[in-house]
């Protein structure tokens, strides 16, 4: 688009993600009683006589968050919805509803739009939500998909980013860095496929790190399990961008500093030998890789005993004063600053620089 001559031009790529995020919102400001929560968390919460309504929406676009080379339309239709449900769920919401937009071009025919939407209707039939409405509309540009999510919570369960207190217990479910390998191994199947047509990928013994990328599930047993030991997180987050980005999002919001310790980071064996295999460093895949959809959240230091080993949640470090700053401490004892370094679409769209 072009900027007349006598006109200030400041490009995309000079601010990031985030930064155009806080430009685009920092004037924002909530007028009616009921909105409870706006911009800056995994969902903005709204109340209606009583009860509070948790609301989020992504959008998918393909080129920037899919490539259709190497993902199957139900898995993408699947993946819609749970990257959605996952923004609920680290609100310590239920979720209830989605609403799901499609922008569609004549690549498409019917057959595929269905096999889309039987993904989300497995989706919503595992998770138990309704699909309640949406949109269509034409695209000139590849597939988009935008899908809302709607959950209930009452305002005592509600859990934001900016809860984190000193002296908290840093926890993680899961493992990291998986779906970020999984990306890597398509990627590169998918370069050997352009280059060798009649060559077969093998990828018979990779199917948890692929399933990680394509098939994600939103951590709604840790959520359950939480609540029926009676741990409220005190602050909390689902880790999409990268567990470095994640973390330094809730130290900002809180006002506090963490401490990480590499040695407590869970990282999956496949996902450890695989990163090896690509000559990258293990604990790199798992502070930036992002799409694991975990959750990352805080509990109080007298919770800690709480929480089991059946869970597959790990105490990865602990919240610090903020003049302590946001730390990685290595297996050999050496101690970093954390940078978010998480995956950027700004990046993928070619309008910021890596």
């Amino acid at each position: 688009m072009q900027t007349p001559a006598n006109e200030k031009r400041t490009e995309i790529g000079a601010l990031g993600e985030f930064g155009l995020i806080r430009l685009l919102t920092n004037s924002i400001k909530l007028n009616q009683e009921s909105s409870i929560k706006g911009v800056g968390d995994d969902a903005a919460v709204v109340n209606h006589q009583g009860k509070n309504t948790v609301i989020t929406t992504d959008m998918l676009a393909e080129g920037i968050h899919f490539d259709l080379m190497y993902t199957p339309l139900k898995h993408l239709g699947y993946k819609a919805i749970v990257v959605n449900l996952s923004d609920i769920y680290a609100m310590n919401a239920t979720p209830t509803q989605v609403t799901v937009s499609i922008a569609i071009s004549n690549r498409f025919s019917v057959e595929a739009i269905e096999e889309i939407y039987e993904g989300i209707y497995v989706a919503c039939k595992k998770y138990g939500v309704d699909l309640v409405g949406g949109d269509t509309t034409s695209s000139l540009s590849g597939l988009v998909i935008s899908v809302t999510a709607l959950g209930v919570a009452n305002s005592e369960d509600l859990v934001y980013r900016n809860g984190a207190k000193p002296g908290d217990a840093i926890c993680v479910s899961g493992d990291l860095g998986s779906a970020y390998l999984g990306l890597q191994i398509l990627e590169r199947e998918k370069q050997i496929y352009l280059e060798h047509p009649d060559v077969q990928p093998d990828l018979e013994n990779e199917q948890y790190i692929i399933g990680r990328q394509l098939k994600p599930e939103a951590r709604k047993d840790v959520i359950e399990l939480l609540k029926e030991h009676g741990i409220k997180p005190t602050s909390m987050i689902d880790i999409s961008d990268g567990l470095s980005s994640e973390i330094l999002h809730i130290c900002t919001q809180s006002g506090v500093g963490a401490k990480l310790y590499e040695d407590q980071v869970p990282i999956s064996e496949e996902a450890y030998n695989l990163a090896i295999k690509f000559n990258l460093d293990p604990i790199t895949c798992a502070l930036n890789g992002g799409e694991d959809y975990e959750l990352l959240f805080t509990v109080k230091a007298e919770d800690v005993t709480k929480l089991s080993n059946e869970w597959n949640v790990t105490v990865i470090g602990r919240i610090a004063e903020k003049s302590e700053g946001v730390t990685l401490t290595t297996k050999g004892g050496n101690v970093f600053p954390i940078s978010a370094q998480g995956w950027d679409p700004l990046i993928k769209a070619g309008i910021l620089d890596a």
